[in-house]
């Protein structure tokens, strides 16, 4: 595919979006069913309530998830996966069993890279 067509351009924004830390644990934590903001912010750590909001809208406009009003006081709102949403579980959580899976090595190679970037600050290796 050529990285300048449109079409890939296009699929970049999507990539972007679903490949986001915040829309993966969204995602994930409305895959049991539909989930109040409030429920959604306890289950997602360390997220604050502007990401939070920033990420449902994001999803929402990409037509992963739904947002559902329901009149009282106060208003009830409610977030859920869409169709599309959903078909979105099963390759999220094969990344995140490869991320699993793969933890040590990539922690190994960051320590390795850590080490040789201290020793060429140090003066002591060259990158050349």
């Amino acid at each position: 595919m050529n990285p300048h067509s449109p079409q890939c351009r296009g699929v970049t924004g999507v990539l972007q979006r679903v490949g986001d830390k915040w829309s993966m644990l969204t995602i994930n934590a409305l895959a049991d069913g539909p989930k109040r903001f409030s429920e959604l912010r306890r289950s997602i750590e360390g997220i604050s309530q502007r990401m939070l909001t920033l990420t449902l809208r994001g999803l929402e406009r990409d037509g992963l998830v739904t947002r559902t009003v329901t009149p009282s006081i106060p208003p009830r709102v409610d977030y859920e996966l869409t169709e599309l949403g959903q078909s979105l579980q099963q390759p999220v959580g094969e990344l995140a069993r490869w991320a699993v899976d793969h933890l040590t090595v990539i922690q190994a190679a960051q320590q390795r890279f850590d080490v040789a970037a201290d020793a060429r600050e140090d003066g002591k290796l060259n990158w050349d």
